[in-house]
C-alpha cells in the first residue's frame, strides 16, 4: 500500500514493536507535546478532539476525528502500537470517563515519517464502528492552505501543564491560544531551530504558552479546520522555540489516500 506503513505486523511480532512515545531520542531539541499555560475547556467546544488510549484507559496521545471513523494524529504516537491495545475516547471532556470508548481496526503512518527530523508526523486510526456526530463529537475539516504568520490557532489535549514538575496529566481538556509561524519564518534567524525545521511543519508560539508531553498527535485548529498535528518542540514553552506542529495542508494528500485506503 502506497505511502503507508500499515501497523499490522506488531499484531505477530509483538515486543518486537514496543515504543514509548515520548522518550528523547539524544537530540539536543526533545521531541515534546504537552499544554502549558492553557486553561480548562470543554469538549463541546472541541468537539473534534479525541484521547488516544491503552486498554487500561492510560491516555498516551491526542487525535482529531476527520470523519465517522478516521482518526487523525502523530506518527510517532502510533509506532509500536499494537492495533488490539489502542482505543479511541469521543465525546468527552475527561480523558479518564465520559463519552464513548472505540476499539481501533487499523493503524497507519506516512512510511516517510523520519522520527530522527519528525518530518511527515502523520498518521491515521481506522475505529471499529463508525460514529455519528452529536453534540460533544463532531467531525473537523482538514485545511487546504496553511494559514498566514500571525493568525490566531487553538491547541487542545490533555497533556501535562507545565515541563518537569508537573507529571500528572490533567483529567479535564486543555485549551491554548497560540499564534501561527509558518515554516521558513520559523527557520529563520528570527526563532533558534534554523535547519531543522523543513516544509512538512508549521510552528505556533506565545510566550509561555505551548503544547507539551500528552498533547503529541492533537490538534492545531483555526476554527472548525484543522492545520497542524502537534509533533515536537524543544522543552515546553521555551523563549523563541515555537511548539512544532506537521503541517496539515502539505500532508493533506496523503492523509486523504490513507483514509480512502486503508
Amino acid at each position: 500500500m502506497h505511502g503507508l506503513v500499515v501497523l499490522l505486523v506488531c499484531l505477530a511480532v509483538g515486543s518486537a514493536c514496543a515504543g514509548t512515545v515520548g522518550v528523547s531520542n539524544g537530540d539536543p531539541f526533545e521531541r515534546d507535546g504537552r499544554i502549558v499555560g492553557g486553561e480548562d475547556t470543554t469538549i463541546g467546544a472541541h468537539p473534534y478532539q479525541v484521547s488516544l488510549q491503552t486498554k487500561s484507559g492510560s491516555h498516551f496521545c491526542g487525535g482529531s476525528l476527520i470523519n465517522e471513523d478516521t482518526v487523525v494524529t502523530a506518527a510517532h504516537c502510533l509506532v509500536g502500537r499494537k492495533i488490539s491495545k489502542v482505543f479511541v475516547r469521543l465525546g468527552s471532556t475527561l480523558y479518564n470517563e465520559g463519552g464513548i470508548v472505540v476499539a481501533v481496526r487499523a493503524l497507519a503512518y506516512n512510511e516517510d515519517y523520519n522520527s530522527k527530523t519528525m518530518e511527515n508526523d502523520v498518521g491515521i486510526l481506522k475505529l471499529d464502528e463508525k460514529v455519528k456526530e452529536t453534540e460533544d463529537i463532531r467531525y473537523i475539516e482538514l485545511a487546504t492552505e496553511t494559514p498566514p504568520t500571525g493568525t490566531t490557532a487553538v491547541v487542545t489535549g490533555w497533556g501535562s501543564k507545565c515541563y518537569f514538575w508537573c507529571m500528572t496529566l490533567p483529567k479535564t481538556l486543555q485549551e491554548v491560544f497560540v499564534s501561527i509561524v509558518d515554516w521558513k519564518t520559523c527557520a529563520s534567524d528570527e526563532y533558534k531551530y534554523g535547519e531543522i525545521i523543513y516544509d512538512s511543519m508549521v510552528c505556533a508560539y506565545e510566550k509561555k504558552k505551548d503544547a507539551c508531553q500528552g498533547d503529541s498527535g492533537g490538534p492545531l485548529a483555526v476554527g472548525n479546520t484543522l492545520v497542524g498535528i502537534v509533533s515536537w518542540g524543544y522543552a515546553c514553552a521555551s523563549n523563541l522555540l515555537p511548539g512544532v506542529y506537521s503541517d496539515v495542508p502539505t500532508l493533506r494528500k496523503w492523509i486523504l489516500n490513507a483514509t480512502e485506503t486503508l
